[in-house]
């Protein structure tokens, strides 16, 4: 198994970018509001879709074959 699929940017699917962007924005959003003194109660679950997001994606990326990608027709 490739385990830099999980770590390495350049070696993720779509499913971990977009996982990895939402974990990264979500952060962000969450300091931004305990500096205004917010709180929403949910909040937390975010974090939780992301994880799973990125669990189904690198599931999916390691098992992903690079040899399947090349059909040869004659």
């Amino acid at each position: 198994m490739e385990w830099s699929k999980i770590f390495n940017p350049k070696a993720m699917n779509s499913f971990q970018f977009i996982a990895l962007t939402g974990i990264i924005m979500s952060l962000l959003a969450h300091v931004l509001l305990h500096f205004l003194g917010k709180e929403i109660s949910s909040f937390n679950y975010l974090y939780l879709c992301w994880a799973v997001l990125f669990i189904f994606g690198s599931i999916q990326n390691l098992r992903h074959n690079p040899e399947d990608d090349h059909h040869h027709h004659h």
